[in-house]
């Protein structure tokens, strides 16, 4: 059985890349979207099997778009498709209902038997992604009230760190030292009660603050 494949993204030569890699296979592009709001009308238009979106993109990103698509139809088959390795994305993912996320370095195989697996109805996430994830929203601290606020500075801080910057990047962002950079995350950390970056980066994401 042939499945029906739209594909969003802004590049053309993505686009084409992938259509050029599903050839000769039981995946049909039958459509694709230049961006989110572009992918909304031809998902309405076309009923695609699955759904493979870009993160970023301008006018409706990929992440508002799954929300928006999955409000629309809870069973919509929708894949992530991206260049960042980012936590905060990967969480905002999986809590919008994605089928799955892969980097766009991944290789042929593991994107057909993605695409294969989310037209099945399962879930194509890895293993890793799940677990630092699932890991990160079981945090001690999660859905508790903090026993000290954050400041202003850490807010700004934690902002930044979701969105996968280094602490060199957002001590450039801010105009302070790395060093100081480095205590503020300590501090983020212990006050949020998680252990790493991810989960922090998690954390953000479900508090709204992201």
């Amino acid at each position: 059985m042939t499945i029906r494949l739209l594909i969003a993204d802004d590049h053309e030569v993505v686009r084409t890349g992938i259509k050029s890699l599903l050839a000769e296979t039981d995946i049909n592009v039958v459509g694709a979207a230049v961006n989110g709001a572009d992918a909304l009308k031809l998902a309405a238009k076309l009923k695609p099997d699955v759904i493979l979106l870009d993160v970023r993109m301008p006018e409706t990103d990929g992440l508002a778009a799954l929300e928006k698509l999955k409000r629309e139809n809870p069973d919509a088959r929708i894949l992530m498709l991206t260049t960042y390795d980012n936590p905060t994305y990967v969480s905002r993912a999986v809590q919008l209902g994605a089928a799955g996320y892969l980097l766009k370095g991944a290789s042929r195989e593991t994107l057909i038997g993605a695409i294969r697996t989310a037209a099945t109805g399962e879930n194509a996430w890895s293993q890793s992604d799940m677990r630092r994830v699932m890991g990160a929203m079981l945090a001690p601290r999660a859905h508790t009230q903090l026993d000290v606020p954050l400041t202003m500075r850490e807010a700004e801080v934690l902002k930044h760190l979701s969105a996968g910057m280094t602490n060199k990047q957002i001590a450039r962002e801010l105009h302070i030292s790395v060093e100081t950079v480095k205590e503020h995350v300590q501090h983020l950390l212990k006050k949020l009660g998680v252990t790493d970056r991810t989960q922090a980066a998690v954390w953000a994401v479900r508090e709204g603050i992201v």
